[in-house]
């Protein structure tokens, strides 16, 4: 049976999900847009808008007792493979070496017209 995760340092889901689930020793979150919990607003520009992500995904993994440490798949989507660079940039910054496994996909539109959405899988 799993478990859910959900914390107010994140967003709110905004539709039938829940920030995460933990099965067995594995935390699964769901795709966090660049959104601000405090202000509900997404900042500007795809390293504003990365950062913003990875904060909620930070946020999301502490309330269920992991770190970025713990995390082995990422996720990430991007409605521009243009921005591929600058997010790679701010990624660097929160994920050390070794990097966990990644996928990025250029995707028609993201919800909220947000340039970036990621998720994650950690382990515990």
């Amino acid at each position: 049976m799993a478990s859910i995760i959900n914390t107010p340092n994140a967003p709110a889901a905004i539709g039938p999900y829940s920030q995460a689930t933990v099965a067995g020793n594995l935390i699964f979150t769901s795709g966090q847009l660049p959104i601000d919990p405090a202000t509900g607003e997404m900042p500007e520009g795809i390293a504003a808008q990365a950062k913003q992500s990875l904060e909620n995904v930070k946020a999301i993994l502490e309330a269920g007792g992991a770190s970025l440490s713990n995390v082995v798949k990422t996720t990430v989507f991007l409605s521009d493979m243009a921005n591929f660079a600058a997010m790679n940039e701010v990624y660097a910054a929160y994920f050390g070496t070794p990097f966990p496994a990644r996928s990025c996909f250029q995707v028609a539109r993201l919800p909220k017209d947000a340039l970036v959405e990621i998720e994650v899988i950690a382990s515990v």
